[in-house]
């Protein structure tokens, strides 16, 4: 008879176990927490990877360190962008103690701070079950500090940059501006993102159910900060150019304008603005219309600023001579069953008066003494059907046909600039030829201290006769007294073209612009103005376009302290502008 235990007296529970039964269990038991500990050793030990990497998924954070973009600077090196601490604020809305009142008190005034209605504030922190929301981001400094000596428990803050624009609208189009997450989207913002963005840093650290970091893991990865860019533009002549372009379109009652100014020696752009333009540090409400970089991405037709190409190519063929006698009576021209007509009958011209009187049948008459390739080739050369060679974003082409699909009357409309469509920085560009001896030179947006090497597309000589003409055309009897200023001799021609509406052209809306350059005879800048739809009484581009030009050539000439050619007050005889478009 075996042995057994008693474990009560009591009849009901009294039992007699075998002794074999508890060995087993305490034998189970043991192997039991073998088991556990080899489990241990193989997940804290042998194979701990999976584990380690689920740890950190639920506590091991990237944090970003942002690079600071790199400044946009004018030619001087005054600031046009530059960043600025502006942090973010975000929330744990699970976190925060809404029903303590001192906590709702104290979520009042951050609202108020952020200057966001309650309702809205309220709407953001609504989700308690969001572990993270954004509550407003790139905010200023001292309102993050104020927010920040709240002490409210779940709300905190990100260091971010946002970007400031000290010239505001004068130079927004140039400039351009970047987006929340500081990358650019428009201007030079976009153009350069890439060097003035840096490269970010990152900082791996482990955080607590609260956000809160409790240590750093691994090394630090430095941020790499953004290079600085610096711009051909000049801030004051950018400023000034703006001004008076804007005071222009606002008198005239015009749609829009635009405004290029150029160093005929470096080829570096001055000054590029627009108007309607945009606030870059307060951008609600943008549209289109104000965004639009005009100068660059809208073409027309360049009517009579064409005429001194058209001129000097056929000088530069021999084909003509400045003093060649041009018979424009009766002031028409029918070509192919189309009558070209002059402004005014103007008679015997040589082709210094053709230029000079801005005559549609002159540049006809002196056109059909080439062919349609002598000119196309001559277009294409001084950039016409080209896009411009700039590094900013938008350039546009225009539009020139290729000379085999030229008719007569499509020959004859291009000597005078209709039928082909170019860019205010395309005429302007053209006109470098002009300007730098015969040679077409790049132009840049970038600071640049040589001269630039220009492509050989008229002869000294040819450009000289030109130039001559120009100033003629300025001067008294020619379509731009008013281009004249103190202290200077200037040189241009207008252009008056009626604006195309599907496949004709509207009879009451006209773009008007002048350009040329200054001083005549050794010129330092080019100068280029589009007015878009003038309806205040006047629309010729001798009446609203060339007084921009005057202002601007004796602003810019005396900011870069060139001195004076002239020594007398130019003869301006308002009443004498006319031309033919």
């Amino acid at each position: 008879m075996s042995k057994s235990v008693l474990y009560t007296s009591s009849p009901l529970l009294a039992s007699k176990t075998p002794v074999w039964r508890s060995k087993f269990i305490v034998a189970a038991i043991a192997m039991g927490f073998v088991v556990l500990a080899a489990r241990a050793a193989y997940v804290q030990v042998i194979d701990n990877d999976f584990f380690q990497k689920q740890g950190e998924v639920r506590f091991a954070r990237t944090l970003a360190l942002p690079a600071y973009r790199g400044r946009i600077l004018d030619r001087n090196g005054q600031i046009l962008a530059s960043s600025v601490p502006a942090p973010s604020i975000w929330a744990i809305p699970e976190d925060i103690e809404r029903d303590d009142p001192a906590v709702q008190a104290k979520l009042r005034q951050v609202a108020s701070l952020l200057g966001m209605p309650q309702k809205d504030f309220d709407k953001k922190l609504k989700d308690e079950d969001k572990t993270f929301v954004w509550i407003k981001r790139q905010v200023d400094e001292p309102i993050a500090k104020a927010i920040a000596a709240l002490g409210i428990k779940g709300i905190y803050q990100r260091k971010e940059y946002k970007r400031q624009y000290p010239e505001g609208e004068s130079a927004a189009h140039v400039v351009g501006f970047t987006n929340v997450e500081d990358t650019g989207q428009e201007g030079i913002e976009l153009e350069f993102n890439k060097d003035l963005a840096g490269k970010a840093g990152s900082r791996r650290v482990i955080k607590d159910r609260l956000g809160r970091v409790v240590e750093d893991v691994g090394e630090q990865v430095a941020p790499v900060e953004g290079k600085d860019i610096q711009l051909s533009i000049d801030s004051k002549v950018q400023f000034f150019a703006y001004q008076k372009l804007r005071d222009a379109v606002v008198a005239n009652k015009a749609k829009a304008g635009s405004v290029v100014v150029l160093d005929a020696i470096t080829g570096e752009l001055l000054a590029m603005a627009n108007y309607p333009s945009f606030d870059p540090n307060n951008r609600q409400n943008l549209t289109g219309e104000q965004l639009r970089n005009r100068a660059m991405t809208d073409v027309f037709e360049p009517g009579s600023t064409m005429k001194p190409i058209t001129v000097a190519t056929a000088l530069e063929l021999g084909r003509i001579t400045p003093q060649t006698v041009i018979d424009t009576s009766p002031g028409r021209i029918t070509v192919a069953g189309a009558t070209i007509h002059d402004d005014s009958n103007f008679g015997v011209l040589t082709v210094e008066g053709v230029i000079q009187k801005s005559s549609n049948v002159g540049a006809t008459k002196i056109s059909q003494r080439m062919s349609a390739q002598e000119m196309w080739n001559a277009f294409t050369a001084v950039g016409f059907g080209q896009k411009p060679q700039v590094t900013f974003p938008g350039a546009v082409t225009g539009r020139l046909r290729p000379w085999k699909t030229w008719r007569p009357i499509e020959q004859a409309t291009m000597s005078y600039g209709y039928g082909l469509s170019a860019s205010l920085l395309q005429i302007a560009h053209a006109y470098t030829a002009f300007a730098h001896d015969g040679g077409i030179i790049p132009v840049t947006l970038l600071k640049s201290d040589t001269p630039a090497v220009g492509v050989p597309v008229f002869t000294p000589k040819v450009v000289g006769e030109v130039r001559k003409m120009l100033h003629m055309a300025a001067g008294p009897g020619g379509t731009a007294p008013l281009a004249q200023t103190m202290g200077y001799s200037v040189g241009g021609k207008t252009g008056t073209a009626h604006k195309q509406v599907g496949k004709g052209y509207a009879s009451n809306k006209y773009r008007a612009w002048y350009t040329g350059m200054s001083p005549i005879d050794k010129p330092r800048i080019i100068v280029a103005v589009m007015i878009d739809e003038p309806s205040g009484g006047q629309y010729f581009g001798g009446l609203v376009a060339a007084p921009v030009f005057s202002q601007v050539v004796q602003q810019t000439l005396r900011i870069m302290n060139v001195p004076p050619d002239l020594a007398v007050k130019p003869e301006i005889v308002a009443n004498s502008v006319k031309e033919s478009f």
